[in-house]
């Protein structure tokens, strides 16, 4: 299945993107959203005509360093670059404006059949129509092709536009006594003024940041797969640059180079441009929390904390003090070292602070059990109470200089503690409170790291270097290690990649343009002009700087300006005429597809990030609920162990599914009789010489002749023995182990050995057995490699070779002359 992806042209024809392979993420309200795993591009014209240029093969390649198949995402029928909030809300608007567009868009479509032009509607004999027919324009400022599409999205058909998005997403299902619950967190990379850590910091003129980045947590119940009918909620916070016009100077070899303010703001012009974007998304109150630091010996990261807090003081005495912005200073690095305070104790009374403030959104009004169970917490919860339950106004914009790991670890701790509030508000669970170590917490944890892993390779070029528990300051010691490795690949990424990967953004975004008049890519010195375009135009409409707010945003306040039903809004959703079973109506049609080929599998999306039965314990007798506090051994999956890779998942199942079965309770109290004084060791220890075979061997064809069934919790249920080749393998192992243990004489096992000891080698190594293994040979170049590199990690750097030298020039000639 081929999926368009949009037009690009460089200096010849068009080529076309097109998606050639995909994989199910996640699912919301029966609505699949898939990650792109494969692309194509395409040649339009034909070659015959083809006017060749030199420069266009590198532009080609300049363009493919965007690799599409790391972490793109798209939905043919759930708007991704939108909000849940937004996207079920916006067929609850009054209907008499949904009836007029309808009427106005009928007449254009005269043509069409009195039927189809009256599709649009589900059914107009009840009181409150459900309007299914409509198309929203998606938010661009999350869309990554959005310049791709442009131009050509009025004349193709509306199934031709794919708007991809580029961030993290990640589904994992949390099970409440057997109850699914899918935790859902999606992550939109913002596509103006995007770039990598030090090429692109601060805002631009137009007041959008570096690496702003959405996350939306969304929290379901998946027993019940519909938006009408099930219950459904999610959170909204926002990471992102400090809105100043600051950078770095990267033209010297520094881990940290220095901070500059490169132009004055005196009045804030830059600042008000971005929270004007984020009143008029989000509403009131906007609370901003700056981690950077504020006692430093050199000045560094204090600079923006001293022109940001300003700015912000000079923005807020225009406006109402219901709307003002809300500025939280805390410095999160200076408190990690103090060994007397707790970072996340004070991170979590911020997160209850925030979380009241802001409310957030659910589809469901009030349960009867909150009535049975009342709470001190609940009645004072921020946001707007609905006739359909509640919405968020306002959100938390949390940075600190990079946005990477501080901004993850803090806004985890605020997605926690909304997650607390949305199980309480679906009736989860009796009080909007999560204590650490629970199955729950564990989940949602692993699925932030993995958001903020897959954010800072984007943005800095490696992983999270501090992770929450290195702020809990339970991280292992091996966890230094890793720290260091991921220091140093950031730091190598910055100096020597970033470059190349700018300018493949910068290529992809449609930010730079080819052409035969205007100097190549690699030969601009900067590409400031290119994302401050506004500085190239005279001014002539001069924004106030007392009324910074853009027309009817204070109006609507505290909802945000987008989600009010006004002429502007109505302008940006069009009727799509469309039949009932169409494949972006008919969830039915969309999730199970039966028009073609599905797999279990995919259909029922059970390759998640992460599940629940990974954390749940493996003895009986233990509560199995998620929010029950554990101890390390207690736990399926290590605290203080890595994250558990999807092959370590698979592999888990599979050796789980060949493992024999334990025996049946006869043969234990048989043999638990039978065991004397002759079977017992010298420390006391009951032998298991026979034990184990006899198991296997003499009463294994009665055992196979039965059903026996091994239930565990949350496990597997094994209803047959393995195969007979299995029980083979096992029975050789098993008498190897014992033979060698025991240091019994080969004689007496010799009959035994012999079938299971000439099996096929596995191994490429030319002697390979339980005596001796030869290894493989290794050549002079592999030794000196080697060697250099153990000379390198002692601070003995070999001198450079000729090869090295010219390579080393080559580079710098291409980049810099």
């Amino acid at each position: 299945c081929l999926q368009h992806g949009g037009f690009v042209r460089f200096l010849e024809g068009y080529y076309i993107v097109l998606i050639t392979k995909r994989r199910k993420v996640a699912d919301i309200g029966g609505h699949s959203i898939y990650k792109i795993e494969d692309t194509s591009m395409i040649y339009i014209p034909n070659d015959s005509v083809r006017v060749t240029h030199p420069d266009e093969a590198r532009y080609v390649r300049i363009f493919q360093n965007v690799d599409l198949s790391s972490n793109f995402y798209f939905s043919y029928s759930y708007d991704l670059s939108h909000s849940l909030q937004y996207n079920l809300t916006l067929l609850q608007r009054p209907y008499d404006l949904w009836l007029s567009e309808a009427s106005s868009a009928e007449e254009e479509v005269h043509t069409q059949s009195k039927q189809d032009s009256f599709d649009i509607f589900e059914d107009e004999g009840l009181p409150t129509q459900v309007v299914y027919g409509l198309q929203n324009e998606p938010y661009y400022k999350y869309v990554w092709n959005g310049k791709l599409l442009e131009r050509f999205k009025d004349i193709v058909h509306h199934d031709w536009l794919m708007y991809i998005i580029h961030g993290f997403c990640g589904q994992s299902k949390l099970l409440i006594y057997g109850r699914p619950v899918h935790i859902t967190l999606i992550a939109r990379r913002s596509s103006k003024f995007a770039g990598t850590r030090f090429l692109k910091r601060g805002a631009n003129c137009e007041g959008d940041v570096a690496n702003e980045v959405e996350t939306e947590q969304i929290v379901h119940d998946a027993s019940v797969m519909s938006f009408t009918a099930g219950s459904y909620s999610s959170y909204v916070q926002v990471r992102g640059s400090v809105p100043l016009y600051w950078s770095q100077d990267i033209s010297t070899m520094m881990p940290k180079p220095p901070i500059r303010l490169d132009q004055a703001d005196p009045y804030a012009h830059v600042a008000a441009l971005h929270f004007d974007q984020m009143l008029q998304r989000f509403g009131s109150p906007i609370i901003i929390l700056n981690l950077v630091k504020k006692r430093e010996k050199r000045k560094h990261e204090k600079i923006l904390s001293e022109e940001l807090y300003p700015a912000v003081i000079n923005l807020n005495q225009f406006l109402p003090p219901d709307h003002c912005i809300d500025y939280i200073a805390w410095d999160m690095a200076r408190y990690t070292k103090s060994k007397l305070c707790n970072v996340l104790d004070r991170l979590s009374m911020i997160a209850e602070n925030v979380v009241k403030r802001t409310g957030f959104f659910i589809n469901r009004s009030e349960f009867y059990c909150h009535i049975l169970r009342p709470d001190e917490r609940w009645g004072d919860l921020g946001g707007q109470i609905t006739n359909s339950g509640r919405v968020q106004n306002g959100v938390l914009r949390t940075n600190c200089v990079d946005c990477l790991d501080r901004t993850n670890t803090a806004q985890f701790m605020v997605g926690k503690c909304a997650l607390a509030y949305q199980l309480y508000a679906l009736g989860m669970i009796d009080k909007p409170k999560l204590q650490f170590d629970t199955d729950c917490v564990r989940l949602f944890e692993e699925l932030y790291e993995d958001h903020g892993d897959t954010l800072s390779l984007q943005y800095g070029g490696s992983q999270l270097v501090h992770r929450v528990k290195t702020y809990r300051k339970i991280a292992p010691w091996t966890q230094h290690s890793k720290d260091i490795m991921q220091t140093l690949s950031r730091y190598y990424s910055n100096a020597f990649s970033d470059a190349d990967r700018q300018d493949a953004i910068n290529l992809f975004l449609q930010v730079y343009q080819p052409s035969e008049s205007k100097p190549h890519l690699w030969e601009l010195p900067t590409d400031f002009y290119l994302h401050q375009r506004s500085t190239m135009a005279l001014p002539l409409d001069r924004r106030s700087y007392t009324l910074w707010w853009s027309e009817g945003i204070l109006s609507s306040l505290p909802v945000a300006y987008d989600e009010v039903p006004c002429e502007e809004n109505m302008k940006k959703i069009k009727v799509k005429r469309v039949n009932q079973f169409d494949e972006s109506i008919d969830i039915y049609t969309e999730f199970f597809k039966p028009y073609e080929l599905t797999s279990f599998d995919d259909t029922f999306c059970i390759t998640m990030t992460n599940s629940a039965r990974e954390f749940m314990p493996k003895s009986v007798g233990v509560d199995p609920s998620p929010f029950t506090v554990r101890k390390p051994e207690e736990t399926g999956k290590s605290v203080l162990g890595n994250k558990s890779s999807k092959e370590e998942t698979l592999l888990q199942r599979k050796t789980a599914a060949s493992a024999p079965p334990p025996p049946s309770e006869e043969a234990i109290s048989s043999t638990s009789e039978d065991d004397s004084e002759e079977d017992r060791d010298e420390d006391g220890s009951v032998s298991q010489r026979s034990t184990p075979i006899k198991l296997l061997t003499e009463s294994g064809e009665s055992s196979r002749t039965q059903e026996q069934t091994v239930k565990e919790p949350y496990g597997l249920n094994l209803a047959k023995f393995p195969a007979e080749n299995d029980l083979l393998i096992y029975e050789s192992c098993l008498i190897l182990a014992l033979h060698f243990t025991r240091r019994l004489t080969c004689v007496s096992f010799l009959p035994l050995l012999l079938p299971s000891l000439y099996r096929e080698p596995v191994s490429c190594f030319p002697e390979d057995s339980i005596y001796g293994v030869a290894p493989p040979q290794v050549n002079r170049d592999s030794r000196d490699v080697f060697e250099s590199h153990v000379m390198a990690g002692q601070g003995q750097v070999r001198a450079l070779c000729r090869d090295d030298t010219l390579m080393y020039r080559e580079y710098v000639k291409n980049r810099y002359m």
